[in-house]
């Protein structure tokens, strides 16, 4: 508040004697330098809050807002960030996104790109282990290891474990365009899959019906991404949609 302002808050006969060289009038100008520093953060209090004009030191603080703090290496505010502050503002623009999708391999896959700045990893349920998660690391990502495994254990469902493998350059990064006729695109045989719902992993059995298959109803678009006016924002690839299995036999229809 500037000095005049305060000054036509006293009584008149104060304001009368609030002169320059005045006692009053010193005073009055030391209220207005120790209200600056204030009035300036609360003009421009929605950039704290904002993912790409927050001070870097403040991003921390932001992804214990969306439930991102276990890409944090340390619970303590005053510890280096675990990656770049430019990821942490991503995962925080894309946090509400993320958490929509949480459980799911599109939101796991999701989350490990933004975080580490890498495509090409690959989720796998191993046929002879059910309910158990192979996370595929491609070799670019390989120093992020230790950020990977922590956002691998908070990602996954609760009931299904999982392991981190680092690809060699010779694997490839990239799953198999069509399933065998004979397994679903799980790889898990007998497992309903439907990426777009998270079904990939710990689902019921299912028992084919090839006489009577079940009509397939139409995909669900996928939702919409996070949108603003930030430049260099990562963008998450929409999830993949497939038509959701049939009605399993050992659940009422």
């Amino acid at each position: 508040m500037r000095r005049a302002a305060i000054e036509r808050l006293l009584p008149a006969a104060y304001q009368r004697a609030s002169v320059p060289g005045s006692v009053l009038f010193a005073l009055l100008e030391v209220m207005e330098a120790l209200h600056a520093p204030d009035e300036a953060v609360l003009a421009d209090v929605d950039a704290l809050f904002a993912p790409y004009r927050a001070p870097d030191g403040f991003v921390g603080y932001l992804t214990r807002w969306v439930a991102m703090d276990h890409v944090l290496a340390s619970p303590r505010p005053d510890a280096p960030p675990a990656l770049p502050v430019g990821r942490l503002r991503d995962l925080v623009a894309h946090g509400a996104h993320l958490a929509r999708w949480r459980g799911t391999p599109y939101g796991m896959r999701s989350a490990l790109e933004l975080a580490t700045g890498v495509t090409g990893f690959v989720l796998d349920e191993p046929v002879d282990r059910p309910f158990h998660l192979v996370v595929r690391v491609p070799p670019a990502a390989a120093g992020s290891l230790a950020l990977i495994g922590r956002i691998v254990a908070a990602e996954k469902p609760a009931a299904v474990t999982a392991e981190v493998v680092l690809l060699g350059d010779a694997d490839s990064a990239d799953p198999p365009a069509d399933p065998p006729p004979d397994q679903p695109a799980t790889g898990q045989p007998g497992y309903a899959a439907d990426p777009a719902a998270g079904a990939a992993i710990g689902r019921h059995p299912v028992d084919p019906e090839p006489d009577h298959p079940a009509d397939p109803e139409p995909p669900v678009d996928p939702p919409p991404l996070p949108t603003g006016p930030a430049v260099g924002r990562a963008a998450v690839p929409p999830p993949r949609t497939l038509p959701p299995p049939g009605p399993s036999a050992e659940e009422p229809s």
